[in-house]
Parts: C-alpha cells; structure tokens; sequence
C-alpha cells in the first residue's frame, strides 16, 4: 500500500505537469504524406512518458504496420498532463494538418487527479469524437479504456471509490454511443508490474509499452482490416 500511495502521489506530481505542444512522432523512415493517417490522441501514457520516441506504443504500432505491408503513419499526438478539456481545445490544430483516417483516444486519467466531475469528461470525449467525426466522415474510431490503478476507497472515503467505479464505467458506453470500437483496457497486463513501470509505478517503461501496443494492435489490427 505504501508503495501504491507513493506512486499516487507522483502521479499528481507528473501528470500535472503539461507540456506546451504534443511531439508528432512519425515513427517510421517513410515519409510518404500519400499514406494514410492513425491519430493517437492522448496524455503521457500516449506520449510515452520518460522514454524515447521510438519507444511509445503508437511507435511500436507503427512497426506492426510496417511489417504487415498497411500504407499508415502512426501520429503520436500525446501530451503529458492533458486532460479532456485540453484535449478538447487542442483537438483544431491536430485535425488541421491533414486529414484521418483513424483516431484513437485514449483521454482521462488527469481529469481524475483534479476530481473532474465524470459526466465533465465524459461530455467533452464525446466532443472530441464527434468532433472528429463531423469534420472526417469516413474515420474510424477507437476509444481506449481507462482506469484508476488502485482502490481509492481506502485514500478518501466512500466517494472516492465511487468515482473510480463511474470513471471505469464511462469508456464502453462512450465507444458504444459514437460508434467507436473499444479497447478494453488499455493498461491491461501492465498496471501494478513493477517489471513493465518506470519507478514512479504508473508509467509504463519501454517494455510495458510493448504490452500497451499489444492491447490496442488486438483492436486496431481488425479496424484496420474492414
């Protein structure tokens, strides 16, 4: 628990901490701008805290494509701090530079460290979504699911673990709802592996990415091939 306390409290601490403008991460020596576009619209988990570029899952998805012979770049939008509403007001200028074919959005956890209301997050990833749908209509989508890492009940009462059951909750509807296909969990087989984390115990180290780009290749794959 100690351990798990220490990890929140650098949560805060990092994820907090914005940065001016999201790194485009091309991920590949191909720069054909006839190739299609993968938007990876995120935080630091999509950014790929602490590491170098070529280590992000977005990054990693792109050696996938490679190798499979798919004619994408995969666009590393993440931004370490963001939050929905700040992804919300960036959303423009990303969908400017050029048009999508697929959008993945993976938003929410920094809503959570400031006790952003979760009907407040759900509101404005509906936006984005739609956003995106309204401006590219033929775009797939892709909402990755989210999660709190530890039980909040024990850290502020009742309440706390309520808000970590309804902001767990929100993801698959919200999918649902747009139209999106769902990626469970996108921290699934990571969370809580001391192995797969940085040592602050919330961001996933290079291996862990790996394991990220597994989870959304299992979804992003069958998008891809319809």
């Amino acid at each position: 628990m100690r351990w798990l306390l220490g990890a929140l409290a650098r949560l805060g601490y990092v994820l907090l901490q914005p940065i001016e403008q999201a790194t485009v991460n091309p991920a590949s020596k191909a720069h054909n701008y006839c190739m299609k576009q993968i938007i990876f619209f995120g935080d630091s988990l999509t950014a790929g805290y602490g590491l170098p570029a070529g280590a992000s899952f977005p990054a990693q998805i792109q050696l996938k494509l490679d190798a499979a012979g798919l004619p994408y770049r995969a666009l590393n939008y993440g931004v370490s701090g963001e939050t929905s509403a700040g992804g919300r007001a960036r959303l423009a200028a990303v969908l400017a530079r050029g048009p999508v074919e697929v959008f993945v959005l993976a938003l929410g956890p920094n809503d959570g460290l400031r006790s952003i209301p979760v009907t407040a997050t759900a509101a404005n990833l509906t936006a984005i979504l739609q956003t995106v749908r309204q401006q590219f209509p033929a775009a797939q989508l892709v909402v990755a699911g989210l999660e709190f890492p530890f039980d909040l009940g024990p850290l502020g009462g009742h309440w706390l673990g309520q808000y970590a059951r309804d902001f767990k909750a929100l993801f698959r509807p919200l999918a649902e709802a747009t139209g999106a296909a769902f990626v469970p969990f996108l921290l699934h087989g990571v969370l809580g592996q001391r192995a797969l984390n940085l040592p602050d115990g919330v961001h996933p180290n290079a291996a862990g990415q790996r394991v990220v780009a597994e989870n959304v290749w299992a979804v992003l794959e069958k998008v891809l091939a319809v």
